[in-house]
């Protein structure tokens, strides 16, 4: 399902002023000129995103066989401390770290030391292995297992065999070129005594792992003796290496800093400037979309200038543990890293060890092994999942979406364009959709905002609900969506209720029991039964009609109305008026998931595709049947996705006139099949369970006037918040609703008509009570 072509990693044609040999001697006024070009470069890709990693340092070993002379990571064999962290001590430091929110473990160590010490081969055997990278994989794989922390390695200089081991126990996989000038290796030369470093092999290692699907993290140290010339020939190297597998991830462009007791202690650090013309180069050459590095802790005083020259990531950034390459240098506050980049006019959000660009095409880039890991850690962008919310679940306080103390970032102008065009009813595109779905920071508030005006001047400040009940008259069912926890079949009794079927009597029985306790609307759904034809659906409808002629039977979900007309071998459109005699009054929108085929292929595949679901819903509206419209959502898709279901559903409704309503379903993951096995995100964060109902309201203005909020999956507090960001609908006190319950939901059974209305008065709106077709109960 992947809609982003791989060729979209690599670099774009750029513009003349792109050639960094033009800007060889850029200083001064010449040096701002190239980074606006390059600031403008990073914004073409990234937008107002800065991005960094929650993680924590692991040095598994810092013995090396190489002497790199400004280096004081690396050390010798000291009596009565062990060589190698043991699996207990990186245990205790990874959980230490995944309690604290951290999403990657950076596993950092010398190049192969057991090949100059013996007491390296010593402590390995001791261990159970034979090498460094051996053991590298055990602890990679253990501590994932252990913690879920995502492994990113940085092995030195390997092969083949060992970088297709360390792809199995790893998303990403490092190895800085520093430099691609062989002369450093000379006598004399920072690299001189140091066989791994010599830029063909490098080189050659990086070239491997693009060609075992690696994403791969590297780039440059500058200031060790190298020219400006050279680090374009080492930029350069590694452009020529994306270009032929768009394996590259990110480019560090990393600072010399002299450290005491180092044959480079005296010598000097390079000027700001160098930095910067860095960066800004490493900009051209590489492209907007690329992603280019600046260690925060590295440029301290600095960081404002240093996003100037197009940096869109800080790196990693541990909570935990310090820098152990660059120990007299404190990793920043986060708080304090979140104030600067909003300062500069960015937004700081965080990702993962393996970036959205690589995650967005995870079976390319990602072992099967860690597929589930890592999609459980993302959200829908690919960055990091960065609050604990779920949908579903209860005594949760829904995080704070944006603003605090930060300062205001306002963007480059699109957002307010967008948002001009759907204040005056223009439709947007699907791509301005998405632009309005991937909001970070200020914007979340700004398009909140936005949604809730634009509710006020359609519907006021009323929030609607219904007095109904669902009536799930079986949970046995033929079809195996991968999400469904609600379906029984032979394969699925051990999850959560047994199998049942509820012969029509007992249907009109629940009715009756509806009808007394003051329902309108009984909402009919179940499972697609093997031995239901289309018979059993007009049946269940006459019967309650029979029974109660002014309650409005709501029923019958698309997948239901197609086995229906199969069975009786007639056409949906025929069925449809069928079940229109017998007493229907409207459809549920449900089955709709997400209206892409590549999503439905992985969440449905035996389902309805889009279009059927499309045709049978208008097929609906053509005889007279209004129905809602649903979208499920925070599993597997991507924002791209949500955009193409909502623009189908608004050129529907502007062809027919015939949704009534729009309701988000977030996905409830606990006890669903496809999460339980690792296929599937922990639904979506709160962030996008708020901002997709505002977006609706924007996208879908002003074609669908009513947008409704799931209380059952939102929780009250998130239905609040929905409240405030467009939404004017709190949909129905679902006595006995199981489906979201199923699925390991705490709310479900029933919210009483009372409950509504402290909740609604709560916010200062005014509750109404309506009908499904969302009349006033008196004029029925």
């Amino acid at each position: 399902m992947n809609h982003l072509d791989r060729k979209s990693l690599l670099p774009l044609e750029l513009p003349p002023d792109a050639d960094p040999r033009k800007w060889l001697d850029a200083k001064g006024a010449g040096l701002e000129v190239l980074m606006s070009l390059a600031a403008e470069l990073r914004d073409q890709g990234h937008g107002s995103l800065i991005s960094y990693a929650k993680n924590v340092f692991i040095p598994l070993t810092q013995l090396c066989r190489d002497v790199c002379h400004y280096c004081t990571f690396a050390e010798t064999p000291s009596d009565g401390r062990a060589v190698f962290l043991s699996p207990d001590e990186v245990l205790e430091t990874a959980h230490a770290a995944a309690a604290v929110g951290c999403t990657e473990a950076l596993f950092t160590l010398g190049d192969k030391p057991e090949l100059r010490y013996a007491r390296a081969r010593q402590e390995l055997s001791e261990l159970g292995h034979d090498s460094t990278i051996s053991y590298l994989v055990e602890i990679a794989a253990l501590t994932t297992k252990e913690t879920g922390l995502l492994a990113h390695v940085n092995p030195g200089v390997i092969g083949d065999e060992d970088i297709q081991r360390l792809r199995q126990v790893s998303v990403s996989q490092g190895l800085m070129l520093e430099s691609a000038a062989e002369r450093l290796c000379e006598r004399g030369g920072p690299h001189f005594g140091s066989p791994d470093k010599h830029p063909a092999r490098r080189l050659e290692t990086l070239r491997l792992f693009g060609a075992n699907n690696v994403p791969t993290t590297s780039g440059i140290l500058i200031g060790i003796g190298e020219t400006r010339a050279e680090r374009i020939e080492a930029l350069s190297a590694l452009q020529e290496l994306h270009d032929r597998f768009g394996h590259l991830q990110e480019i560090i462009i990393q600072n010399f800093k002299p450290k005491p007791g180092t044959k480079m202690a005296d010598a000097k650090a390079p000027p700001l400037e160098e930095l910067l013309w860095t960066i800004a180069v490493a900009r051209l050459i590489f492209g907007p979309h690329m992603n280019i590095q600046a260690p925060p802790n590295l440029v301290a005083r600095d960081r404002a200038r240093v996003i100037a020259a197009g940096i869109n990531d800080w790196g990693g950034v541990s909570p935990v543990t310090h820098d152990y390459v660059n120990p007299e240098a404190p990793w920043p506050e986060l708080f304090d890293l979140s104030t600067q980049t909003a300062a500069a006019g960015k937004v700081l959000v965080e990702r993962l060890a393996v970036y959205p660009s690589h995650l967005s095409d995870g079976g390319h880039w990602i072992d099967e092994n860690l597929a589930g890991a890592a999609l459980r850690a993302r959200d829908a962008s690919g960055f990091a999942r960065a609050d604990t919310w779920y949908a579903g679940a209860s005594n949760q306080t829904p995080p704070f979406l944006a603003g605090g103390d930060a300062p205001a970032v306002h963007g480059d102008g699109k957002l307010e364009t967008i948002l001009s065009q759907a204040e005056n009813s223009s439709l947007l595109a699907e791509d301005e959709v998405v632009r309005l779905l991937d909001a970070r920071g200020d914007e979340i508030q700004r398009i909140c905002a936005f949604a809730n005006e634009l509710r006020a001047q359609t519907v006021g400040d009323d929030i609607t609900y219904v007095i109904n009940r669902n009536i799930n008259y079986t949970n046995i069912c033929t079809y195996h969506c991968a999400f469904c926890a609600f379906s029984k079949g032979k394969r699925r009794d051990d999850l959560t209720e047994k199998p049942y079927n509820r012969p029509v009597d007992e249907v009109v029985a629940m009715a009756a029991e509806a009808v007394d306790r003051g329902a309108t609307e009984v909402c009919l759904q179940g499972g697609i039964h093997p031995e239901y034809t289309g018979e059993t659906y007009l049946g269940h409808a006459r019967a309650i009609h029979d029974a109660f002629p002014e309650l409005h039977i709501h029923g019958f979900s698309p997948l239901e109305v197609r086995h229906g007309a199969d069975t009786l071998e007639i056409s949906i459109k025929e069925f449809l008026t069928r079940l229109k005699h017998a007493g229907l009054r409207s459809l549920p929108g449900t089955a709709a998931e997400i209206l892409d085929d590549d999503v439905r292929a992985v969440i449905c595949p035996d389902k309805l595709g889009a279009a059927e679901w499309l045709d049978i819903i208008e097929t609906a509206h053509g005889v007279g049947i209004p129905t809602t419209a649903t979208i499920m959502f925070g599993h597997i898709e991507q924002p791209v996705h949500v955009a193409r279901h909502l623009v189908q559903i608004r050129d529907l409704q502007i062809r027919t006139g015939g949704f009534t309503e729009f309701v988000p379903l977030p996905f409830v993951h606990m006890e669903s099949p496809i999460a339980l096995k690792n296929r599937a995100r922990k639904g979506p964060t709160y962030r996008e369970a708020i901002l997709l109902h505002a977006v609706a309201r924007i996208v879908l203005h002003p074609y669908i006037e009513n947008i409704q909020t799931s209380w059952v999956k939102m929780g009250l507090e998130g239905a609040k918040a929905c409240l405030q960001a467009g939404c004017n609908d709190l949909g129905g006190v679902l006595m006995n609703e199981s489906i979201s319950r199923a699925a390991g939901a705490d709310h479900g059974q029933e919210l009483r008509s009372d409950e509504m209305w402290a909740l609604i008065r709560s916010i200062d709106r005014t509750p109404k009570q309506r009908l499904t077709d969302y009349r006033a109960p008196q004029s029925y």
